[in-house]
């Protein structure tokens, strides 16, 4: 009997190994977000945005606000909720933090405040369309606590 080289034993051993690896699945990839995903993904992304400015005015004095940024909060935890969970490179999610340097963005006030939810009110109704029903009742539902900031928000404070 010989007794199998060094050289042999590590071949076979290099042989074995990319054997295992030759036969374990590939790593797939996860299936493109759905449009009810990309839709969730940019209302939150949204609805992150309009906290930041409520903060930023509440911060400022605005204690007044924080009722309707409770109401936001509220919003973006229902739709978090209805996003489903994906692994941390496949997250349509946005991460949650207002990017553009303050610097770059207008003054936050009462009245831009008041455009911001004038303009996502508006955007309500055409992004009922092929959405499930449940989706389409929070999203009508959102669009009409927005419309209703509209002319609830104080003059001033």
């Amino acid at each position: 009997m010989n007794p199998l080289s060094r050289r042999a034993v590590l071949a076979g051993g290099a042989m074995l190994l990319s054997g295992c690896a030759a036969g374990d699945p590939a790593p797939s990839a996860a299936p493109a977000p759905g449009p009810e995903e990309v839709l969730l993904g940019r209302l939150i992304a949204d609805k992150e945005r309009t906290i930041g400015l409520y903060t930023q005015l509440i911060d400022a004095g605005g204690k007044a606000l924080e009722p309707f940024r409770d109401r936001h909060r509220a919003h973006l935890a229902e739709l978090r909720r209805r996003l489903p969970v994906r692994g941390v490179t496949g997250s349509p999610a946005p991460s949650g933090s207002v990017s553009a340097s303050p610097s770059r963005q207008p003054r936050v006030t009462l009245a831009r405040l008041r455009e911001v939810e004038r303009r996502a009110a508006a955007q309500r109704p055409g992004q009922l369309a092929g959405v499930s029903p449940a989706l389409a009742q929070l999203i009508a539902s959102i669009g009409a606590c927005e419309a209703l900031h509209v002319v609830a928000l104080p003059r001033s404070f």
